[in-house]
């Protein structure tokens, strides 16, 4: 299914790296030719005013002054990105409890092709974001590291797909077919120690499948070594200029990930270029 509708969920502020990942994904939705709808949400801040006073009592007693985040700012420039790039483009400005915002865009995302999502690194509104989009959107999500955000592309030409024959990851790829459609490279990768039959086999298969599609993609595996795998595939994307990398969120119970970490959990921690997911 090509992918025309997209939603861009905006919290924090405009900084100067989540100005530069909201051009980068409004950039990449005008690649494709979708529409975006932006909503930003209004999230309540203390801000403590600077006392100049010998009176340090009074000054620790202070009571803190009530705001609210700049995202009339993010609307703005989202609204910049999508003149600069010729995309349609919708703005929504949202005030929900704090509590409330994953579910909010989780709602949200139902009726969109994609959900591209800036993230701050190790931030934990993004991952409870993230999260809530992939357990309750019904949709797949495109992850955009605000950290990399300047040398991010635009075009997916290089395109990685982890693979390990499980349902979210089967789901991934049926997904992100349009984008592997258009790349010029599509590696699969699984990572594992025992190059068992079975995996190379599944592998293989995947090959073939894609090859149906009129997609040419070649197949490796990738030792874990006593890394974990979400470092693996950090290391390959930086070793092979990887654009995009395509995966499966949750193989494990979120739970268990939660407690012991898994690749999920480090790859929306930090991901390490343009992460699409399907659970």
């Amino acid at each position: 299914m090509p992918i025309k509708d997209i939603l861009l969920p905006l919290v924090g502020e405009p900084s100067a790296a989540a100005v530069a990942a909201i051009d980068k994904c409004v950039a990449v939705a005008g690649d494709i030719g979708a529409r975006v709808t932006a909503i930003a949400v209004e999230e309540d801040i203390v801000v403590r005013p600077i006392v100049i006073s010998a009176d340090l009592e009074n000054a620790a007693v202070a009571e803190a002054v009530r705001s609210v985040t700049d995202a009339q700012g993010l609307l703005k420039a989202t609204e910049a990105a999508a003149i600069r790039f010729g995309v349609r483009c919708e703005h929504k400005l949202s005030r929900v409890a704090t509590a409330e915002i994953p579910a909010h865009f989780a709602l949200s995302a139902r009726l969109k092709d994609l959900s591209i999502v800036p993230v701050k690194s190790q931030g934990g509104q993004s991952e409870k974001i993230i999260e809530r989009l992939i357990f309750e959107s019904g949709r797949p999500i495109l992850l955009c590291p605000e950290e990399f955000a300047a040398e991010l592309a635009v075009v997916f030409d290089n395109v990685v797909i982890a693979w390990d024959h499980t349902a979210p990851a089967a789901r991934a790829v049926a997904d992100a077919l349009p984008m592997l459609q258009a790349a010029a490279s599509v590696r699969i990768i699984t990572a594992t120690d025992n190059k068992a039959p079975a995996e190379l086999e599944s592998g293989a298969a995947l090959a073939s499948h894609l090859a149906e599609h009129g997609i040419k993609a070649t197949f490796e595996t990738v030792k874990i070594d006593g890394s974990s795998v979400g470092k693996v595939f950090e290391a390959y994307v930086r070793a092979n200029a990887i654009d995009l990398l395509v995966m499966g969120a949750y193989r494990h119970s979120r739970l268990n990930e939660i407690l012991w970490g898994g690749v999920t959990k480090t790859v929306i921690g930090q991901p390490p270029c343009w992460v699409m997911m399907s659970h």
